[in-house]
């Protein structure tokens, strides 16, 4: 058969990730045993938590081995079956990874029905990062009309959902983004009240000014600057999901904060909850959230853009580009033609 193409973990980066801590291998393309199916992987989705699995740390999962597959979701097809389940040709939800073909025994996948919906959008606003938006935003933030809802890293996969789900609710839907751009993508095509560059020297002074009545809900995406900003306009018994620390992820210290004894105070003081969570914690959810955001979808009542990088081989790169904030909407990798 043909050559296949992986991505691997070449060593375990300190700090920012580089293009030598990752290594493009080619292989022979595996033929499926007994039971299992083999996968041709078209679209690989890239997330700020892969971050987290290049480091040999304690979390709340196994980090990727150094000569390791690197991980990640994927939308494939079944090019060869060897398991009833599943027939060749069908399109399948997996987590094969960043590589061209894989191998599986069915456990795990779920068939995609083409005609639904674009097949990327089930790694994207169908997937794990809208799942995570809904379920984090609601059982969580659980935001009430009127109430003032902002959200981090607002023109991303999942901060994109956030707001747009707020505003279904009847809350305002304050963004925060980086440049202009993706600002006035937020507020003009996507529907949030107001959306702020946090590059802006002013960016604390005009978040007061669009949250006059303080924050009820926060969505935490990226921590950092942007933390600080927000956290002296959270109000009393504020819910705080928090997802992801994407500005703090190639941290090599952890010190705490000057101001993390303020911050105690007023999580007493104010009652706040912060609360972190993984997508897979709201499993339950997962029935409605596919009966809802599909409905949103096809009502126009959420949109979703997409940021598309061609090739396995420009993988890396597209990643280390979404830790910096390069993408424009989910970050997508097309490894191959939609067909074989």
């Amino acid at each position: 058969m043909s050559a296949a193409k992986r991505v691997v973990l070449a060593s375990r980066p300190h700090g920012e990730p580089g293009p030598s801590n990752f290594r493009v291998e080619d292989y022979v393309v595996p033929t499926p045993g007994e039971g299992e199916v083999l996968l041709r992987t078209i679209w690989l989705s890239l997330d700020p938590y892969m971050r987290g699995r290049m480091n040999d740390g304690p979390s709340y999962a196994a980090p990727v081995p150094v000569d390791g597959v690197m991980e990640g979701g994927t939308v494939c097809e079944v090019i060869a079956s060897n398991n009833p389940g599943f027939a060749k040709g069908d399109i399948v939800l997996a987590h094969a990874g960043w590589q061209t073909h894989a191998i599986s025994d069915g456990k795990g996948l779920r068939k995609l029905d083409p005609k639904l919906a674009p097949i990327s959008t089930a790694v994207g606003i169908l997937g794990m990062p809208g799942m995570t938006a809904y379920t984090g935003l609601l059982a969580i933030g659980n935001p009430q009309a009127g109430e003032t809802v902002v959200v981090a890293a607002a023109s991303g996969a999942v901060g994109s959902a956030v707001g747009q789900i707020a505003k279904i609710k009847g809350a305002r839907a304050i963004g925060i983004a980086g440049g202009a751009d993706k600002c006035r993508y937020v507020k003009e095509e996507l529907g949030f009240d107001e959306c702020l560059d946090h590059r802006d020297p002013d960016f604390p002074a005009k978040l007061k000014a669009a949250c006059p009545n303080g924050i009820d809900v926060y969505f935490e995406n990226v921590g950092g600057a942007v933390f600080e900003a927000v956290f002296p306009l959270l109000n009393f018994f504020a819910r705080i999901p928090v997802c992801g620390l994407i500005a703090q992820y190639n941290d090599t210290t952890s010190e705490a904060p000057k101001w993390a004894g303020a911050m105690m105070r007023n999580v007493l003081t104010k009652r706040l909850n912060f609360r972190g969570f993984i997508v897979r914690d709201f499993a339950s959810m997962h029935g409605d959230f596919l009966r809802d955001m599909s409905q949103w979808v096809r009502e126009g009542k959420v949109k979703y853009k997409e940021h598309v990088t061609e090739g396995l081989d420009n993988a890396p790169t597209a990643f280390m580009g979404l830790l910096k904030g390069a993408n424009f909407g989910k970050q997508l990798v097309r490894v191959g033609a939609d067909k074989a």
